[in-house]
Order: structure tokens, then sequence, then C-alpha cells
């Protein structure tokens, strides 16, 4: 009878965790204070050990710090296997310790990156269940661990990296694959409280917000942007075609080449998370703030010395509050289409440095940077941005403010 029971609940169990899985993985983001990363929380292996992962849309796949983790349900992937081929391993590691999580014999060489460190390291590519606080699990999860030394520049707390880029091996891909959901995720940074990212379909979000969500298409670099690639490959991260930008509905004059990607894969726009600001090539950051600061005294906004890494600084006291955040001029990207633009009000272009001054939250990128703006996550706070892989589409909403909500009130 007893047996019977424990089958029953087992049988249960897989159905009630397969329901849940039809809807797609939920998992919350939090912002750290200090570093400004955001980051989710997972469970990993037979003992579900909690994992705190800084969230990368750039990273091609899921590591972390493995020195502290024990769990009898790991498996390495071989080296010259189809899954070793699909994750685009490197070599063979090994070990000469006792086997354990991140130390095996005869395995899948990953490129595990840091990118707060700039640092590349080998490790090998094993598998464990994933399991997320809504009940779902995803089996035979690809990752790769790293050492704590190799782990420093993360946010307090945390202890990796979730590679959401556009891989085989990244968590939007397998929970996909495995489910036989659509490959589409979407991401809404929290300001404060608590973010959503929702893997398997488009947006959790049940509200008005999504229909009035704008698309654009997404592009492809021809050239891997990657710390570590093979000739040929393609770049796995994010690209939209911003054509211009405009401050305060004028156009900044700048050269139409820098917008646009050239055979080397040189100039256009990426999307970030690891970033903390936009960051803009330097022929396009000096007009650009020119203009801002311009078109703010022209609202009798008071400028005031510049605080590092900001270059246009302003008296607080000189700035209105709207319900968009400071009234300061409206930014716009210019995309493709009859006046589509993505639009930056002053709470995603305004970061306050202390009580009295506040800046124009965007960095100088150099005059050579390998792309020409990489959008940085504070300016997409409290925005929804839903990655469908399916038709290469972005859907945003520029800032949720305008419709009286957050990410932590959708």
């Amino acid at each position: 009878m007893a047996s019977s029971l424990n089958l029953f609940l087992f049988f249960l169990a897989i159905l009630i965790s397969t329901s849940y899985a039809q809807n797609g993985l939920n998992l919350p983001i939090r912002k750290d204070a200090t570093t400004l990363q955001y980051y989710t929380t997972i469970e990993m292996g037979s003992t579900r050990a909690t994992v705190n992962a800084v969230i990368d849309l750039g990273a091609q796949f899921f590591w972390f710090d493995c020195d502290n983790y024990s769990s009898s349900s790991y498996v390495p992937i071989p080296c010259d296997s189809q899954k070793c081929e699909l994750a685009k391993g490197i070599g063979c590691v090994g070990c000469n310790m006792p086997p354990r999580p991140g130390c095996t014999n005869n395995t899948c060489g990953a490129s595990a990156y840091n990118p707060f460190q700039r640092v590349l390291v080998s490790q090998g590519f094993e598998e464990d269940t994933l399991y997320s606080k809504d009940h779902v699990k995803v089996p035979q999860f690809p990752y790769a661990c790293m050492n704590t030394r190799f782990s420093e520049g993360l946010a307090s707390g945390t202890s990796g990296i979730l590679g959401l880029a556009r891989t085989e091996i990244s968590l939007h891909k397998q929970v996909a694959n495995k489910f036989n959901l659509p490959d589409k995720f979407s991401l809404c940074l929290p300001s404060s409280g608590l973010g959503k990212l929702y893997v398997g379909g488009g947006s959790s979000s049940k509200s008005d917000v999504l229909k009035s969500l704008i698309s654009t298409p997404l592009i492809v670099n021809p050239v891997s942007t990657a710390p570590a690639y093979t000739v040929g490959d393609p770049s796995d991260e994010y690209f939209i075609n911003v054509q211009s930008i405009r401050v305060n509905g004028q156009p900044l004059s700048v050269k139409s080449s820098y917008f646009t990607i050239d055979k080397n894969g040189v100039g256009g726009t990426k999307i970030s998370t690891i970033n903390n600001f936009t960051a803009l090539h330097s022929s396009i950051y000096k007009p650009f703030t020119r203009a801002f600061v311009k078109a703010a005294s022209d609202m009798k906004i008071r400028s005031v010395d510049a605080v590092a890494p900001f270059r246009a600084c302003f008296s607080s006291s000189t700035i209105s509050t709207t319900v968009t955040g400071p009234s300061v001029p409206t930014i716009e990207l210019v995309l493709p289409g009859n006046n589509v633009s993505w639009k930056i009000y002053g709470a995603n272009s305004m970061f306050a440095v202390n009580k009295n001054v506040i800046c124009l939250a965007f960095v100088d990128g150099g005059s050579s940077p390998r792309t020409s703006i990489v959008i940085g996550a504070y300016q997409f706070e409290d925005n929804l941005l839903e990655f469908d892989l399916v038709s290469s589409q972005l859907r945003f909403s520029s800032s949720l403010l305008v419709q009286n909500k957050t990410c932590s009130r959708l």
C-alpha cells in the first residue's frame, strides 16, 4: 500500500512539474544596490543548492562557483559527444583529483568568462537538474563550474552568470527545447522590488502593457563579439538597428556609418545587462551631451561640475519631478519604421550621484569601440523587453511609468 502511495505521489509530482513547465519558467530579478547588477535565484542538483546568478544577455551559457557545490545527479558532458558539439565545446579537460562537479576527466571543454574580471577560464561542461521557485525543473541542464577566485566582481551573494545569449545551451533555448515551447523570453529589470525573467513564450504579464509593446527586428552581427570564438561565427548577442538619436525631438548631427555594422562586425547597437549605463562612441557621445545640456538649459536646468564617469551633471534643485522621473529632455533611439523609437525619460536618463547633483546617465565609450552604442541596463529599468527568437523581434514598452506601472507591479 505504501509502495503504491509513493508511486502515486511520484507521478503526481511529475504531472505538477510538467503542468507548470508548459506555462514557462518564471524567475525573480533583484538589483544589487552596490554594483547595480541584476540577478536571479535558481536551485541546482540533488541537494537543490540555491544559486544567485547575475543575468547576462551576452553570456553563452550558465556557470557558477562549484567549490562548495555537491550533487549526486551531475553528469559530465564527454568530449567529442553530440552534446559537446552542440555546446561548441573546445577540446577536453581533465582533473587529477577525486571526481566532483568541476573536476572530471574526458570532459567537454567550456570557456567560462567573467565579464567583471575580464577573465576567460577553461572549465568543463556538465549537466544537472535546474529548479525554479515556481515548481519547474529543467533536467539535464548544461553548465560549467568556476573556481571561487575567478568569481570576483560579482554582486555580493551571487556566485555565477546566467547566460541568455542566442545559443543552443542558453536558458531560454534549453527550456524551449525540453518543454516544446517557443524560443522567447521577457525581461523586466526592477528599479526596486522584484523584477521578472519569464522564459518560454514571451511574458507572464496579463496586463494591457502587452498591447502597447513596440516591435523592432533583432539583427545579427556577422562577426562574433564573444571573448572566444571560431572565425566565421556570428555574434550571439542582441543587436537592434538604431538609425539615429533625438534629444527633445531634434536629431543629432552624426554620421550614419556609426549606427551600422560593417563587414568586420564593428559598429551598431547592442543591448547589455552587464553595462550599467549606455556607452556611446565618442563621436556620438560628444554631440549627444552638447544637445542634452543645451535642451536642459532651455528648460532652466542649471549645469554643475561633472562627476565621473558622467560628463553632464545638473543641480537637482532646478529639476522638477514627473510621473516618469526627473523632468528633463526626452531621448529617443530612432528605429526602422514609421515614427518608431525607444523613448528614454528622466527615470532612465538621469542618475542621482548625491542629494544635490543628478547626472546624464550615459558614458563615453571611447573613439574606437567594437560596438558604437551599448544600451546599458539602467536605461531599461522598468521597461518590459520581450526577445522573440522565433520571429527575431524585440518587443519593448519604453518606460512602464507612463502607464503608472513598474516591473514590480506588473
